[in-house]
């Protein structure tokens, strides 16, 4: 979160077939839109058959990220929130391809989890058309993946993400350009296929309006108004003219559709595919396309955390009342957080001590969750369903990085599991851990009586705990508790001191 409130904020979509940036003024709390920024770096077609990203397409992006980089390089941290989507879900050597492209960018970037892309999706989209009492399908078709999202006003009901997108889909169905009526057919089945167990969920009746938020949809809408195929927004009949078109060619050279980019012709037909396959699948006659979509979800997003309306703050106090924690418990446990921290706090950290105070907040809220599923070894169940959760406004690095602090909140340290958080969290965490485990520990009992003041150093792998004269011969259970806790942390190599 920005010391100030900054003057200008911006949003980058590391989608799988375009890279998107969007750059706003705030001014007395209200957003203007600056400029927008969009590249085909179709990042999807660059996954080899193990999943990497391979070297020409990287290069391709990183150029693109040192472009969007000389726009937002100089703006202060926190003003900027970049994601990437599907292709940086599923690529193995995702995290070496993001190490660089933090620093073409200059800012972090999050990989967001499909749910979590499709939530930001339908903000975008309830933003840019306003509010009302209409319940809306909305529906983004990106380069590897498509959302469908339910919704009413700004709260999105039901969210789904499938793993099919317009870059995939003419990867696989259309090599090469080539075209024919039954390469259509057996793609449009395809994305029925992947739709069919969600049919019910986002059939007709269950809303008002229809709604696209993408640029494949927008370029269908185009060209279907161009060729006088529809008037008033995408119809099927209108696209039943399209697909007949389509399966009468033989490449995408021979479409010549008007107005539509170059660029986009290659995932056009996997495109077309999947909106057709949705109209028939889910019985919608039309459908109306937004501007808004997953960036400016991103800035109204970004917005939250700015003003202290952190969407993630309020999914960890509904995810903590749905596992029934304690909660005072979990108070007493952040009051003695808050007590330690002061105490070392440190300029030379990366991290600033809000976000910290953040982090250690929400592992403390969560902790137990686990108990829920059993007493034993709850901290592992905990850190489960943290990681793999759809946690709202969480991207995938945050839920790793607070499932590791919750695994590690007791019992064996083991500081391998560390190794695996991107940097600076990988060397900060442990420390983080610590602080958690001792807060815990100090509130073992549970009891609302305050602690003594005591004192709190950490020096490299020295950590030095300072009792009133007479309180640990006074509380031989915590006593015990840090005679145990300081053999756990000496397998780790840190040394508990306590007196």
């Amino acid at each position: 979160m920005p010391k100030k409130l900054p003057e200008i904020v911006a949003a980058v979509d590391l989608g799988s077939n375009s890279f998107h940036m969007i750059v706003c003024t705030l001014r007395d709390g209200k957003l203007q839109i600056q400029d927008r920024i969009r590249e085909m770096v179709r990042l999807a077609s660059g996954l080899d058959k193990n999943d990497e990203i391979d070297a020409e397409t990287q290069a391709r992006a990183l150029a693109c990220l040192e472009r969007f980089g000389q726009r937002v390089r100089h703006f202060p941290p926190g003003s900027v929130r970049a994601v990437g989507t599907n292709t940086l879900r599923i690529a193995n050597n995702a995290q070496e391809f993001l190490s660089k492209a933090e620093k073409a960018l200059n800012h972090p970037i999050d990989i967001i989890s499909g749910i979590e892309e499709a939530r930001l999706i339908y903000l975008g989209v309830s933003y840019s058309l306003g509010s009302d009492d209409n319940t809306r399908l909305v529906m983004d078709i990106g380069g590897g993946s498509t959302e469908y999202i339910l919704g009413t006003g700004d709260s999105p009901c039901e969210k789904e993400s499938l793993h099919m997108g317009c870059v995939t889909l003419s990867n696989q169905f259309f090599k090469g350009g080539k075209l024919s009526k039954n390469a259509f057919g057996q793609a449009v089945l395809f994305a029925e296929q992947q739709l069919e167990p969600f049919q019910q969920t986002f059939r007709r009746n269950k809303w008002d309006k229809a709604i696209g938020a993408s640029g494949t949809l927008r370029a269908i809408d185009k060209v279907l108004k161009l060729k006088n195929w529809s008037h008033d927004g995408i119809t099927l009949e209108g696209l039943e003219q399209l697909a007949a078109h389509i399966g009468h060619c033989n490449h995408i050279n021979d479409l010549k559709l008007p107005d539509l980019n170059p660029n986009r012709l290659p995932v056009f037909p996997g495109g077309v595919a999947i909106v057709y396959a949705t109209f028939k699948s889910l019985g919608i006659d039309r459908m109306v396309v937004s501007e808004g979509a997953l960036r400016e979800g991103l800035i109204q997003d970004l917005m939250g955390r700015i003003f202290d309306r952190d969407i993630r703050s309020a999914t960890v106090e509904s995810w903590a009342k749905r596992f029934h924690t304690d909660k005072p418990h979990a108070a007493r446990i952040k009051q003695t957080i808050a007590y330690m921290l002061p105490q070392l706090s440190n300029e030379k950290n990366p991290i600033d001590n809000d976000t910290i105070t953040q982090y250690l907040n929400w592992a403390a809220d969560l902790h137990e969750i686990g108990r829920d599923i059993a007493h034993s070894g709850y901290h592992k169940h905990s850190a489960y369903i943290i990681e793999n959760g759809d946690l709202a406004g969480f991207s995938r690095q945050d839920q790793i990085l607070l499932a590791t602090l919750v695994r590690t909140h007791r019992r064996k340290f083991v500081r391998s599991l560390f190794a695996a958080l991107p940097p600076p969290w990988k060397d900060l965490a442990p420390y983080l851990s610590i602080i958690l485990r001792l807060a815990v520990l100090l509130r073992r009992n549970r009891f609302d009586a305050d602690l003594p003041e005591f004192k709190i150093a950490i020096e490299k792998t020295k950590i030095r705990l300072t009792f009133p004269k007479n309180w640990l011969n006074e509380s031989p259970l915590t006593h015990a508790d840090l005679m145990q806790e300081a053999d756990y942390l000496k397998q780790s190599g840190f040394k508990l001191d306590f007196s």
